[in-house]
């Protein structure tokens, strides 16, 4: 398994460095290391031509071109396209060692994460407590407010003020309850586009793994790792800014119009993935 992430890993990398550079060019990199016999096997297209390289503990013991097997004393007639090729493979082995390096860090940070939300939680039952008790005390405290007033008949002015501020106190508990209630039910409001908004982002991932596949099947790419842009709206389809034949257009349309609806954009950027609905290329 260690290996097939490798080869994924190697075809993105080679990808991009094809982009940036017109020669050379190198894409469909693939390596195959057999731990028994401690060979390992590298297998590529480039210019046109596809190169195979087999290693035993660092140095190459067969070498072909395009399937034909070439005499080790014709080697250093290639000898710049096997540097190439090695150093290509290196360099997408250490990119491949920083990517797991800085997946471990995230996951780190993630767990970090969690234990801090947790101890927010625990604070926030703490917290719900103290407001509780605090609540209780402020009824002990407004009964006693009441036997205090009368004891203080003699006083009638004071509790004549002391009865006024109740009122007050009443008119502003109801307007709390009522702001309370309208807090709820606009709770139960958020809560239910929450799972609207789900349920939207889970047919949408849906919809865009079924379009994917259907781009492999009929070969506009050639795995999914290739795509890293795709929109169709009722004006065309472009696949990785490449507009599309009307008749794969129509094809696509025709299977995933109602899905697709006013139009839909997918973009694939650095490990960032967006997904639009009702959108339409200006």
């Amino acid at each position: 398994m260690r290996n097939t992430l490798l080869a994924g890993l190697l075809i993105c990398s080679v990808s991009t460095y094809a982009q940036k550079k017109t020669k050379p060019t190198i894409y469909g990199t693939h390596t195959n290391t057999n731990t028994n016999t401690h060979e390992e096997t590298i297998s590529t297209d480039k210019d046109g031509k596809t190169y195979e390289m087999t290693f035993a503990d660092g140095k190459m013991t067969s070498f072909s071109l395009d399937g034909k097997t070439i005499p080790a004393e014709q080697w250093g007639d290639y000898q710049k396209q096997i540097d190439e090729i090695k150093e290509q493979v290196k360099k997408d082995r250490e990119q491949a060692e920083k990517d797991r390096a800085q997946a471990q860090k995230d996951r780190e940070h993630a767990k970090l994460d969690r234990i801090q939300a947790d101890k927010d939680r625990q604070q926030a039952l703490q917290d719900k407590k103290q407001a509780q008790l605090d609540r209780q005390q402020s009824l002990k405290d407004k009964a006693q407010a009441d036997r205090d007033r009368e004891q203080a008949d003699k006083d009638r002015k004071q509790a004549e003020k002391d009865r006024q501020q109740a009122v007050l106190d009443r008119a502003q508990a109801d307007k709390d309850r009522e702001q309370a209630d309208k807090d709820r039910e606009q709770a139960v409001r958020d809560r239910a586009q929450a799972e609207k908004d789900r349920a939207a982002a889970e047919e949408d991932r849906k919809l865009i793994n079924n379009l994917v596949s259907d781009l492999v099947a009929d070969k506009l790419i050639t795995t999914k790792s290739d795509i890293h842009e795709l929109v169709i709206t009722d004006q065309g389809m472009t696949l990785n800014e490449q507009q599309q034949p009307d008749a794969v257009y129509q094809k696509y349309i025709s299977k995933y119009g109602d899905l697709v609806k006013t139009g839909i954009s997918y973009k694939a950027e650095g490990g960032n993935i967006s997904i639009r609905r009702n959108w339409r290329k200006k």
